[in-house]
């Protein structure tokens, strides 16, 4: 700002340099194969100044020119677009059993993929698989890396890299974004992976999309990710969206926070298979009991399949762990009046019953009109969600591109 008057200072050479840069960027990948004047036509930037940044992106490799368009009287016009294989991004989804994480072209598009297990590791230990994660991605050392994108449980602080508190991997005022900027020489962000999650959901709807958006992922944590104007919202301490650590339960279970009836320790995949796995003992010849004999332990899809099968137990468990969660989406409704929730992580595998049980509840503790207004719907439930949300934070942050275009 301009010294003592409250309002912005005249923008440096530099700064108008780098908006006309990602104005031009933008226009190529949205709108390409394009040519050079209807660039300048839908930027509002001179033919020089265009034909000038184009050039730059054409011998950096970030674009090339594809053949020559429809001629309207003259010369026909050279096409331009965004090549886009030219820079690649990492994202990594540090879950709770694993971490993996995938090489990303600018579209989006998932090329290398990789998982390394993680369950029982914290701290150091935890740090180090991040570390073997990248290096075994940037292996083969093909393509231009942009950056690294991570989508992490816990707080974080997304303005600096560093979380703050991530109770399953012990992490205190971890800075992993600047340890991985200055292990691999790249521009790193950081978010919370409900958030990142949300990212994904809100850049990659299909059809359509909605400027706010409410993400939840409930897996063995639960998060949302509030995304607001087409923004991430993470809230003045970063903690938007910690729904999963709020009380719903008086006097209840204890919760790995410390505290005690958190949502998550009756609404997350490991409430839902504690309680399966109890009611799978006591009736050994249910369908619960069965998959819990042949397999030892019980997952997602088993639960999954003995509600198909018509199992009691399994169907009280689910409606039960649906409606907790509707409680917390009643007060989201109430408190953001965001039109669109969607739902993903391991559970909404869990599918119709488990959703039908979200929206009854929801419905029923939220203001009418409000809820009447509101839809709730199952997302993705590919492990790939926090991944894509990732790499796209990066790419957005970097170099302005919005790749579920």
């Amino acid at each position: 700002m301009a010294r003592g008057t409250g309002l912005p200072g005249k923008a440096t050479h530099r700064q108008t340099r780098a908006h006309n840069q990602g104005l031009v960027l933008r226009t190529l990948f949205d709108r390409g194969p394009v040519s050079r004047a209807e660039v300048a036509r839908l930027t509002g930037l001179t033919r020089t100044t265009v034909s000038e940044l184009v050039g730059e992106f054409v011998a950096d490799g970030l674009a090339r020119e594809v053949g020559r368009g429809p001629s309207s009287g003259g010369k026909a016009p050279i096409l331009v677009q965004v090549v886009d294989e030219a820079r690649h991004v990492i994202g990594l989804d540090l879950g709770e059993r694993a971490f993996s994480g995938a090489v990303v072209n600018l579209r989006g598009e998932i090329g290398r993929t990789a998982t390394l297990p993680v369950d029982g590791l914290d701290g150091d230990a935890a740090l180090a698989v991040v570390y073997r994660l990248v290096d075994e991605l940037t292996a083969d050392g093909r393509g231009t890396l942009l950056g690294i994108g991570v989508g992490t449980p816990g707080i974080v602080d997304a303005e600096h890299g560093t979380i703050r508190w991530a109770v399953n991997l012990d992490w205190q005022d971890l800075p992993l974004g600047r340890l991985l900027q200055q292990r691999y020489g790249v521009a790193t962000y950081v978010a919370n992976d409900s958030r990142a999650a949300a990212l994904a959901e809100y850049l990659y709807p299909g059809d359509s999309r909605t400027p706010n958006l409410v993400a939840i992922k409930v897996g063995q944590g639960i998060g949302a990710g509030v995304v607001l104007g087409g923004e991430l919202f993470h809230g003045d301490g970063f903690g938007a969206g910690e729904i999963g650590h709020t009380t719903v339960v008086d006097d209840g279970d204890p919760c790995r926070c410390g505290r005690f009836g958190c949502l998550e320790t009756v609404a997350s995949s490991r409430a839902i298979l504690a309680r399966a796995t109890e009611a799978g003992r006591r009736s050994p010849g249910s369908p619960l009991g069965l998959r819990l004999a042949t397999m030892g332990a019980l997952d997602i899809a088993d639960v999954r399949a003995a509600l198909d099968a018509g199992d009691e137990d399994a169907a009280a468990i689910v409606a039960a762990a649906g409606r907790f969660l509707g409680q917390a989406v009643a007060g989201l409704i109430g408190a953001l009046n965001v039109h669109r929730i969607v739902l993903l992580g391991s559970v909404a595998a869990l599918g119709d019953a488990w959703l039908a049980a979200v929206r009854d509840e929801a419905t029923r503790r939220a203001l009418g009109m409000l809820a009447g207004q509101t839809r709730i719907e199952l997302g993705r439930t590919a492990e790939d969600v926090v991944v894509l949300g990732a790499s796209a934070l990066l790419m957005t942050r970097e170099l302005g591109l919005v790749p579920g275009r």
